[in-house]
């Protein structure tokens, strides 16, 4: 029975649960697993928004901004605390952002990927004009308004605009990874100052040591895979929590039981602007901290699920931190001089340092959320060609977002030592952590907008309206933040300036090389009567010619080819290519076509990514690859439905080509002994399937036995007979694979700032990041690669 469905009695409560998704109706998810993930995600993804108490008041109140003898300031502040972390966290992401998951995944490139398939925004190398026959995967866009195709026609025609739109997503992306810098340092130095409370004659130095071994710590655990450190830190983030409540509940309590409520109106926010002035209006950049780690809740959804992060932070997390800051409040309205340490001076005594030593674990904890959001959204970067090729590890083999990326990893560890080591401080770091993650909710706000308008097809006034609501409050924070670049603020700019730079050049430079293959490809047909004049010889074994072209040669084989005059029996042009949907099924992954007539043994193969999909570290590929065209041959000419026109004057007609068994390479065994293929190779070779006797209706336990039979309807062609039994030899003759290795170097006539982009930074970034042959797995003896020079 779905949670909920024996609760309409309680009303109101009821409809809030199933407005903040907790009530699971139709929901397919076991109840169970969904609250496994839940607890699995106090671990990851609340980490750093349970941990803000430690910094926030102090950090609000680290300026001009002095507290008086009445309560307006401190209720003034939590009244902005508390309408902040409702607008924002509850309304914001768990009632609206997280429905506009992309299959499930969250994050910036997740909105991204939503609106390119919808609309033709796409800058990306892998989803031009040439490229859209790849996807079969077609959305159904709700009717659109008026207002709605306008603004999609608008920036469809614009190639400015959508620029300009791939330039906010790779903003919104290097502030991540900013917030992956800062989130380590300010939580863990935080928790850390604490002990200075208990012992104030220790010194600086030491607490920043200390500070230092533990983020060392923290980051050499990341190899071990987020589930393991989920189930590691979610008992440390939930005993944190229920730290901060019930201290809250005890401070309210003995301080301030009746007083402290008063912040719940929103008048003692305009009181508080009234009364502290340009001070108030500054001191926001330290309010706005209470929601930090917000974002990793949409970052964060590949990991786990919408249901669970829904669950865990409606019922346990927002009510904690509640009591948590009105806790503090009510302690700093009889201890004002306390404000600097407010959080550990507000703890009683008997209880300080078990609080103390949870606290410390849950800044570890809070680190992980930022890291883990980093990790996914760098590889959806590398995925779409926005960022430099890294090794990515899947830590999990059935949660499909859960990866570690070493080289990311230890870049965040070094950046962030730096960080601690430079500023020693909370309140400095604090200036600059407040600037970096606000200004990734903003774009997330801006691409929000557009995905209600486009992609849910809502009226232009229901975006609006979420852009005017939510951006003018994150416009008012990012403002106060601003004031403080002075202070610690100019760290995120410096650090999202050079992230975006290597960003927007890789992308630049990946984009430059395939237009030029795309301008200067060459049909087949013009190779082949090439080929006819210089004497076109054929040699054993299958050659694969890596390539990214989905249609004609692209001009480096054209070179190569024009050079040596050689074709292998089987020559196959391979793209690998990633489609922008998160996952793509294995049994729709291959697209096979011919090239030219069956005599020459030419095709094409198409293999479709998600940007979310794993690409299996193994050398199993080119087992997987064979396997599939030897499928297209069995069956691949009797298949017409699913497949679509990929023509440039030579290659045929593409189609899926999907198998269920475990290879086709031994499917025709001299011996005729047991073998496994395709349901229609076996309708073509006249194979029948015969249960063991003690399988009755292949329902027993027995094996399965194959064997021939005299076809009874018709005779296999010879011709797919013996094109298979060629493959076949040509497998065990060995396969050769064919890579281009291009240079790009900008030409003579281009700007000083072009030449320096891409003869310096993008020469160097493709020399540093891993090559084709090894994100592929080819194994190098087998690979030959062709140097060519482009100049853009």
């Amino acid at each position: 029975m779905p949670l909920g469905s024996g609760l309409p009695q309680i009303g109101p409560w009821y409809r809030w649960l199933k407005v903040c998704g907790i009530v699971l109706l139709q929901e397919k998810i076991p109840m169970k697993t969904i609250l496994i993930l839940a607890y699995q995600s106090f671990g990851v993804v609340y980490g750093d928004l349970s941990t803000s108490p430690l910094y926030v008041y102090r950090s609000t109140f680290s300026g001009r901004l002095r507290m008086h003898e009445s309560d307006e300031e401190i209720l003034g502040v939590l009244s902005f605390i508390f309408w902040t972390l409702t607008i924002i966290p509850v309304i914001k992401y768990v009632i609206i952002v997280l429905s506009a998951s992309d299959n499930g995944e969250g994050g910036t490139f997740a909105l991204y990927s939503l609106l390119c398939r919808h609309a033709k925004f796409s800058l990306l190398p892998n989803q031009q004009d040439a490229d859209e026959q790849l996807s079969t995967y077609r959305v159904e866009t709700p009717r659109q308004t008026k207002q709605g195709l306008r603004v999609k026609n608008f920036l469809e025609k614009h190639p400015y605009c959508r620029t300009g739109l791939l330039i906010i997503v790779l903003l919104g992306t290097c502030m991540v990874i900013a917030d992956g810098v800062f989130t380590p340092a300010i939580s863990v130095l935080s928790a850390v100052t604490g002990i200075q409370v208990a012992v104030p004659s220790l010194h600086d130095d030491i607490v920043t040591a200390v500070s230092c071994i533990i983020l060392a710590g923290l980051f050499a655990l990341q190899h071990v895979g987020t589930r393991r450190v989920a189930f590691l830190f979610a008992p440390i983030v939930i005993a944190w929590l229920f730290c901060i409540s019930s201290i809250g509940i005890y401070n309210i309590v003995s301080y301030n039981p009746r007083g402290i409520w008063s912040a719940l109106s929103p008048v003692y926010m305009y009181k508080f602007l009234k009364i502290a002035g340009k001070d108030g209006w500054i001191s926001l950049g330290g309010i706005v901290l209470c929601v930090t780690g917000t974002e990793a809740m949409f970052a964060d959804l590949g990991h786990f699920n919408q249901q669970s992060i829904k669950l865990a932070f409606t019922i346990v997390v927002y009510p904690c931190l509640i009591l948590g800051y009105f806790g503090q409040a009510a302690y700093l309205s009889k201890h004002r001089d306390d404000v600097a340490e407010s959080f550990y001076k507000s703890i009683p005594k008997p209880v300080f340092w078990p609080v103390f030593v949870v606290a410390t674990l849950a800044a570890i904890v809070g680190s992980q959320a930022v890291i883990s959001a980093t990790f996914s959204i760098i590889k959806q970067c590398v995925s779409l060609c926005c960022f430099p090729r890294v090794k990515v590890i899947h830590t999990s083999k059935s949660i499909h977002g859960q990866i570690y990326i070493p080289e990311i990893n230890w870049i965040l560890f070094l950046l962030c030592l730096a960080v601690t080591i430079g500023f020693r401080d909370t309140i400095t770091i604090g200036n600059a952590y407040g600037l970096a993650f606000i200004s990734v909710m903003l774009v997330t706000t801006c691409l929000m907008a557009l995905v209600i308008l486009i992609v849910w097809g809502r009226n232009i006034f229901w975006a609006l309206g979420f852009l005017l609501v939510f951006g003018s409050i994150e416009l008012m924070y990012i403002s106060a933040s601003l004031m403080k670049v002075p202070q610690g603020g100019w760290v995120p700019l410096v650090l999202t300036f050079v992230f975006m730079s290597i960003m927007y050049i890789w992308n630049y430079g990946t984009v430059k090389k395939y237009e030029y293959d795309l301008q200067n490809k060459v049909t087949m047909q013009t190779l082949l009567s090439i080929g006819q004049n210089l004497g076109l010889v054929r040699v054993p074994g299958i050659g694969f010619v890596y390539t990214e072209l989905v249609s004609a040669v692209p001009p480096i084989f054209a070179h190569f080819f024009t050079n040596l005059p050689a074709l292998h029996d089987f020559l196959v042009l391979v793209s690998v290519k990633s489609v922008p949907v998160p996952y793509i099924p294995s049994d729709e992954r291959y697209l096979i076509g011919r090239i030219g007539p069956k005599r020459l043994r030419m095709y094409r193969c198409v293999v479709r990514y998600g940007y979310k999909d794993i690409h299996k570290d193994d050398h199993k590929f080119e087992d997987r690859l064979v396997a599939r065209l030897g499928d297209f041959i069995l069956t691949g000419e009797d298949v017409e439905d699913e497949s679509f026109s990929c023509d440039d004057g030579s290659d045929g007609n593409m189609q899926l080509s999907g198998i269920r068994s475990s290879s086709l390479v031994h499917a025709i065994n001299s011996d005729g002994a047991s073998r496994e293929i395709s349901s229609k190779g076996k309708e073509l070779l006249g194979i029948s399937q015969v249960e063991h006797p003690s399988r009755p209706n292949g329902n027993g336990n027995g094996k399965k036995r194959v064997r021939f039979e005299t076809p009874k309807r018709k005779e296999p062609d010879p011709a797919v007979i013996q094109e298979y039994e060629k493959l076949k030899e040509a497998k065990e003759k060995g396969v050769v694979y064919i890579l281009g290795h291009s240079y790009v170097e900008a030409s003579n006539a281009s700007s000083l700032i072009k030449k320096l982009a891409i003869n310096v930074v993008y020469t160097f970034l493709r020399r540093i990041c891993r090559g084709p042959s090894v994100v592929l797995h080819i194994p190098q003896e087998n690979s030959i690669e062709i140097g060519v020079v482009y100049r853009v």
